[in-house]
């Protein structure tokens, strides 16, 4: 088993005090899991660890699935640190662009969801839409 399968974690150092630590303290200094109790950080990083275990996917598979996350939770840090996963797991640009194409393609759907089940809530028809106050269309 190669390391990048054992730990999911990417060493870095960085950028004021050159050290090298294991994604949990950012560049700018912020700590990262800083409010969470110590049993509760403990629990998270245990189902980490746990996501990450050997399993049918492969790490790269999963590591393209976390940037998917990431991209539609709004993470910064976890987009950045499982984009760099995945390049150490061997992921080409093309790759991980087609990552974000199909994360690209299924907010756009979303939007096209939302829109549809607020039409239908509504009532609206959009073969036979009401006119605008006033006359207006």
């Amino acid at each position: 088993m190669s390391r990048a399968e054992e730990e999911p974690r990417v060493e870095r150092e960085t950028q004021d005090a050159g050290e090298v630590t294991d994604g949990r303290l950012r560049a700018d200094g912020v700590r990262s899991y800083a409010l969470l109790e110590k049993d509760t950080k403990s629990l998270y990083m245990s189902f980490y660890k746990h996501t990450y275990a050997k399993s049918g996917l492969e790490r790269k598979t999963k590591e393209f699935v976390a940037i998917a996350a990431a991209l539609t939770s709004g993470c910064r840090n976890c987009l950045e640190g499982h984009l760099e996963k995945a390049i150490a797991c061997g992921a080409t640009r093309e790759e991980i662009s087609e990552v974000i194409a199909i994360t690209l393609g299924v907010g756009a759907a979303t939007i096209v969801d939302r829109s549809d089940l607020a039409a239908a809530g509504l009532g609206l028809d959009p073969d036979h839409w009401p006119a605008a106050a006033g006359g207006e269309r």
